[in-house]
């Protein structure tokens, strides 16, 4: 499952750690109405995955996980800030709330609970080692051309499970030849499903793109478009100037019903790349994304440069990364703490 970049540069040998002090990840979220039956919570977790801080709270306040509403899933292997919405009826009892690994930085009142994708991004930092000057500078040349011209938007290794075996499960699911009873986890292998025909046709249009286009995202009749007001649609004529502004993107398509298709030139590549038998909805995906408030912090004496940045909502900062680096990472090859 290679991801290929805009750019066939040299590759630049960093490493970086998934760890509490090094992977850092923030939270940007919606506003707040400041009033309302629910209590939103702004909480700081370490080394734990988002599911086990929920379940903290859930068996401390004694009522089930899904009573407890969440924007997304962070990272375990770092240190994250994340909101997290609860009835209102329990703040006095999360006065008291105390563990080891989260804590509750401030809370403010709101109308409903928050729901999946109930946030504006994330925002990251991350320490890189082994990085000369001069790399430095490269680093920086590169993730400054990244804001400018766009970074594709590939689902990053994290999505497709430490051995990657989670995408032949996924098949075998939906073929038939394998039965699974948990609904959640049905779901989840059919999202891994469609998120490796989206990957597999952005790679095929990164590489076009490098071939035709001199490394900026070739743009093709019939494409489909998102908005800077989120809205898609397919313009007669292709939006190049939009495109360069930022005002709209491309998109890829996650296969499955009720989901808005490309047209002409684009369709003959997505079509490949497309499951219309799927029964799951179907989504569009932005095709790239634009890094922004990307900032530097060298140190000379220690070979480190720490990179933060930010990322709109399901983009994923390794992505950022193994574009800088030209080179796939894995969750195999990343240290997740320093020993």
């Amino acid at each position: 499952m290679q991801r290929e970049y805009l750019e066939n540069k040299n590759k630049i040998n960093f490493k970086f750690e998934q760890n509490k002090e090094d992977f850092i990840v923030d939270e940007i979220p919606l506003k707040f109405k400041g009033n309302g039956n629910f209590l939103i919570l702004q909480v700081k977790k370490v080394e734990l995955t988002t599911w086990d801080m929920i379940a903290a709270f859930a068996e401390f306040l004694n009522l089930p996980a899904e009573k407890i509403g969440y924007a997304g899933l962070k990272d375990k292997h770092a240190t994250t800030t994340q909101y997290i919405s609860i009835e209102a009826k329990y703040e006095k009892a999360l006065k008291k709330f105390k563990h080891p690994q989260i804590k509750v930085l401030s809370a403010t009142r709101h109308t409903h609970s928050i729901r999946m994708g109930d946030l504006a991004g994330n925002r990251f930092s991350i320490n890189l080692f082994g990085v000369s000057q001069i790399e430095a500078g490269q680093i920086e040349k590169l993730a400054r051309k990244s804001a400018k011209n766009g970074l594709p938007n590939y689902f990053g290794y994290q999505r497709f499970g430490r051995d990657e075996d989670s995408i032949e499960q996924a098949k075998a699911m939906i073929a038939g030849d394998l039965y699974i009873n948990d609904a959640k986890l049905k779901k989840f292998l059919i999202s891994i499903y469609q998120s490796q025909f989206f990957n597999d046709w952005l790679k095929e249009r990164v590489l076009l793109s490098r071939e035709s286009n001199g490394g900026k995202f070739m743009l093709l009749e019939g494409d489909v478009y998102l908005s800077d007001e989120e809205k898609l649609f397919t313009p007669k004529n292709i939006p190049q100037k939009d495109f360069d502004a930022h005002k709209v993107v491309p998109t890829g398509l996650l296969p499955g019903r009720d989901v808005y298709r490309a047209r002409a030139t684009a369709r003959e590549i997505e079509a490949k790349y497309d499951d219309e038998f799927l029964y799951e909805k179907g989504l569009r995906r932005a095709a790239l994304i634009f890094p922004k408030e990307i900032t530097f912090d060298y140190k000379n004496h220690f070979d480190v440069l720490n990179v933060a940045f930010t990322l709109p909502k399901g983009a994923y900062a390794t992505v950022f990364l193994e574009n800088i680096a030209n080179k796939n990472f894995s969750a195999k090859g990343l240290n997740p703490k320093k020993k």
